[in-house]
């Protein structure tokens, strides 16, 4: 079993971004449904969910919203925007350019938000131009093959990619440089294969790819350890490793990870939220309590659960040092990876 040297833990979909496309696209796409705001803000609190209804970034708008409403924080209605482009770059010009001082709204983002920063997907902004919130939950990456698939353990799947990269189809959801891809980039350079030679085929999501999975249209499918849930009681699927630091319990608790398996790989998911730059302390701190307090209660746990993630207790300073230590990584990953010079 072979030992890799240390990459950059942790790196959804990368898209090329139209600079004027980002700044016009909000009013035109921007729709919206109510949830529930925090008592403390003002009466048009709102979340922007930087994507079509239904997707992780509204997930992580209503997770904030449903549950500081059902744990009793909160008690008045928020509103939930949608404004998708660029996986989310539309949504980071129009806070920037529109509303960098408003005290009432928090964006929903991810680590495909740093991924999407540190390749210059936002234009000229950086992750210094807004203020990070905190995180509520995150999730993992996993390598899954179909149930018949050859490989056993995430060993025998390293030797055969190690032998004969391009002949093992990999696919998640996204292209090439989004976060799916760069977990399959991470694999193959633990064991020192260059990425370049993956046979990388993309999907519009992960249900896509999942399917195709099923359907042995590809060999590894590099996903999330909280879409598979519903997966792993059907004896479909064999899930060689989880990207998380430690195993995780409940139902995925007989998985290993890819360290404990001798490979350094792991890939957190986090779920976030960022402010205009020019929000004051006040409010700013105020929204960091609000989310640190919802975190606390045990009821939230079920919540959270219920949605697939697992906790993470980043608020604050705390928070924005991680994004931006995680934009860095990633710049130097981009490099590795062969995706920018």
């Amino acid at each position: 079993m072979r030992q890799s040297r240390r990459l950059p833990s942790s790196l959804r979909d990368i898209t090329p971004l139209r600079l004027a496309a980002a700044m016009a696209a909000p009013l035109a796409l921007a729709a919206a449904s109510l949830v529930a705001m925090p008592a403390a803000a003002a009466d048009k609190s709102e979340c922007i969910a930087p994507a079509k209804p239904g997707g992780g970034y509204d997930l992580t708008c209503r997770l904030a919203a449903n549950g500081l409403l059902e744990t009793g924080i909160i008690d008045s209605p928020m509103m939930v925007t949608y404004m998708p482009g660029g996986i989310g770059a539309v949504a980071y010009n129009h806070v920037i350019g529109v509303r960098s001082d408003d005290p009432n709204l928090v964006v929903a983002a991810s680590t495909g938000a740093a991924v999407n920063l540190a390749l210059g997907k936002f234009g000229k902004f950086s992750a210094d131009d807004v203020r990070w919130v905190g995180a509520l939950g995150v999730d993992y990456g996993a390598v899954v093959v179909n149930a018949d698939a050859p490989w056993q353990t995430l060993d025998e799947l390293m030797q055969d990619l190690k032998a004969h990269p391009s002949e093992i189809p990999f696919g998640a959801g996204g292209t090439i440089g989004s976060q799916d891809w760069m977990k399959a980039a991470l694999i193959a350079k633990s064991i020192d294969v260059s990425p370049r030679k993956l046979r990388y085929v993309s999907f519009e999501g992960g249900g896509e790819a999942l399917a195709a999975l099923l359907g042995n249209h590809i060999k590894v499918y590099t996903g999330d350890l909280s879409e598979l849930q519903s997966q792993l009681s059907s004896g479909k699927i064999r899930v060689l490793a989880a990207l998380s630091e430690e195993r995780m319990d409940g139902a995925f608790a007989e998985i290993p990870t890819a360290a404990e398996q001798g490979y350094d790989v792991t890939w957190p998911i986090w779920r976030g939220y960022y402010m205009g730059k020019n929000v004051s302390d006040a409010d700013y701190d105020a929204w960091v309590e609000r989310l640190k307090q919802l975190s606390e209660k045990p009821e939230f746990a079920e919540i959270r659960e219920a949605r697939g993630l697992f906790p993470i207790q980043k608020f604050g300073a705390d928070f924005d040092d991680y994004v931006k230590g995680q934009v860095a990584d990633f710049k130097t990953l981009a490099k590795e990876v062969g995706l920018t010079k």
